[in-house]
């Protein structure tokens, strides 16, 4: 979007790419005013010393009409639902919406790999990242993740590419942004609470997809009925990866094989054992990341190393401790059904699974068979208990936690040797902790606490 310093705009939301939104627009010379929901001392006064040393405008405790009025555009953080009232109020006077996406459009002069889907885009982007760094490449990795995606723009000549992980949330106001490569990993339930249906919640993901231009790629998730069925603009190629014969990136007893639609690289091959990618999780991260980094330009030697050396991101299917012959895996970022249910599938042993927190509109019906063959006992915790007790109890035995604390001794309680203690909670975090990374954190220390016999006292 092109902006100049005759324009005023106002940032809705003071997150961490709300921020990153005020310095973008500050440096294109943009007047910018802020609101937020917060008051005045919930922010932390670095936060505010910037604002008013750039002659920021700030309204907190809330959002008005009398703030917003007058601006040429308005720009809510992903985090905010966009059916707050002053929103839905701001486009009835004719000042347009925009969100981070649309504001970067056009602007990177650099391929971008956009990486979006209900489970795995962390993971996905990340190894990117790392594939494109072995290779020699100078990535940015940011956007859902890490750093912003606007800060980008402060130092762009540090960068040869860009990678990023999105929301639904970012790409229901995307503007016109257009990746060179855009990758939809998979669609499951998620975030119904905030798109109204799942049929809105697709809608946003392959908004990923919507302005690109032949020659540009879109990379699907071959396994995922819906990722693999995604539209494409006519000259966009279309390439598929998972377990399918017809995948450029094949999953073939833990290696992945590129197929002819990888120019030069046909016939090759990556050995995923021996690195943190041999999971069945992880085997299909590993196969659109690397489809997507050999179609950058990068070599077989570079994506190797990458492989070899790639560390997965915390708080994802993470060994916890091995105590009494019983297995802790921390997956505390399984934050709705679909990466709970591949959680389970990989796993290869019984397992008592700690489940539950802020419900997002699931249907935990939906989950009852992979409950049903892999889970021998459940143990629930948050708000969503009672609706996940209602769908899982006639497959599985259940019982009530009320702190983690308490979730890891009766979980401990309930195994026997061999077994697997697998937190996968299903829902969000946002009952009981500030996100997933504290909530993984919690369960971690809650099993370094168990007492030396490896069972907690209840």
């Amino acid at each position: 979007m092109q902006l100049t310093d005759a324009m005023q705009a106002v940032v809705i939301g003071l997150g961490k790419a709300g921020l990153a939104t005020v310095r973008d627009l500050l440096r294109q010379g943009v007047r910018v005013r802020v609101s937020d929901q917060r008051q005045r001392g919930e922010i932390d006064s670095s936060t505010l010393e910037f604002l008013e040393q750039s002659d920021v405008a700030l309204e907190t405790g809330g959002h008005s009409l009398e703030f917003i009025k007058g601006a040429d555009l308005v720009v809510p953080g992903p985090g905010v639902p966009l059916h707050l009232p002053v929103l839905m109020a701001t486009r009835e006077q004719g000042i347009p919406v925009y969100g981070e996406l649309a504001l970067a459009a056009g602007r990177f002069g650099v391929p971008v790999i956009a990486v979006t889907g209900s489970n795995g885009k962390t993971t996905v982007t990340s190894l990117i990242g790392a594939l494109l760094q072995a290779s020699g490449r100078k990535p940015f990795v940011g956007g859902n993740i890490g750093t912003p995606l606007l800060d980008f723009f402060a130092h762009p000549e540090q960068f040869d590419c860009v990678v990023l992980e999105l929301s639904s949330f970012q790409l229901d106001l995307a503007g016109d942004f257009r990746p060179n490569i855009g990758l939809l990993l998979n669609i499951t339930p998620d975030h119904i609470d905030r798109h109204g249906s799942l049929a809105a919640y697709t809608k946003a993901k392959q908004n990923l997809f919507a302005h690109q231009v032949p020659g540009d790629l879109a990379i699907l998730g071959g396994d995922d009925p819906v990722a693999a069925a995604t539209p494409v603009n006519a000259g966009v190629l279309r390439l598929l990866f998972g377990y399918g014969a017809a995948c450029a990136s094949r999953i073939v007893q833990g290696r992945i094989e590129l197929g002819s639609a990888a120019p030069g690289m046909e016939g090759v091959s990556f050995a995923l054992a021996g690195t943190k990618l041999s999971s069945s999780v992880n085997q299909l991260n590993a196969a659109a990341a690397v489809l997507a980094a050999t179609m950058a330009g990068c070599g077989s030697d570079g994506i190797s190393a990458g492989l070899a050396g790639f560390e997965p991101p915390p708080h994802r299917m993470a060994e916890v401790a091995i105590i009494d012959g019983v297995r802790y895996i921390n997956d505390s970022k399984a934050t709705n059904i679909g990466a709970l249910a591949a959680a389970l599938a990989g796993c290869d042993a019984p397992v008592v699974l700690i489940a539950g927190g802020r419900d997002k509109g699931s249907d935990y019906a939906l989950i009852r068979e992979v409950v049903a063959r892999k889970v021998k006992h459940l143990v629930l915790v948050g708000e969503a208990a009672s609706l996940m007790r209602a769908a899982l109890g006639s497959v599985v035995t259940t019982e009530s936690a009320d702190t983690m604390e308490n979730a890891v001794q009766r979980a401990t309680k309930a195994a026997a040797p061999g077994d697997l203690v697998l937190l996968a909670p299903g829902c969000a975090s946002f009952d009981m902790f500030s996100g997933y990374e504290e909530r993984g954190r919690v369960f971690a220390e809650c099993v370094h606490r168990l007492d030396d016999s490896g069972r907690g006292r209840i």
